[in-house]
């Protein structure tokens, strides 16, 4: 993660504060009782988005940092959603960043890009 914003929000990196990036990035791992609060990779993606996008762990940037990672985590976990069109992105973080939707409603709307 410290490599993807020094690379694309500049070097030295924003962080404003690195102990909420690490929580941020964190999230998408949490357990409960043994199980994965996040089931699915789309809900893991969802947790990655809102907390990145709403932990505000960096000086500037939070928004494109959560989509960056967001789309990272799912490539490489093989859920591209490189097909997405910029206006439903902007869209999707712009609400997630003023709205707080469910994470199932983002799940459901990082799933549809892939679609």
């Amino acid at each position: 993660m410290l490599w993807l914003v020094g690379r694309h929000l500049g070097d030295p990196p924003p962080i404003r504060d690195v102990g909420l990036l690490a929580s941020a990035v964190a999230r998408p791992q949490t357990t409960v009782l043994g199980e994965d609060a996040y089931p699915t990779i789309w809900t893991k993606a969802a947790a990655l988005l809102q907390s990145v996008v709403n932990n505000h762990a960096l000086v500037d940037g939070n928004k494109r940092l959560g989509w960056l990672a967001t789309a990272t985590f799912l490539e490489l976990n093989g859920a591209s959603v490189a097909g997405a069109d910029n206006d439903g992105v902007y869209d999707l973080v712009i609400d997630v960043a003023t709205n707080d939707p469910s994470l199932d409603e983002i799940a459901g709307r990082l799933e549809a890009f892939a679609g």
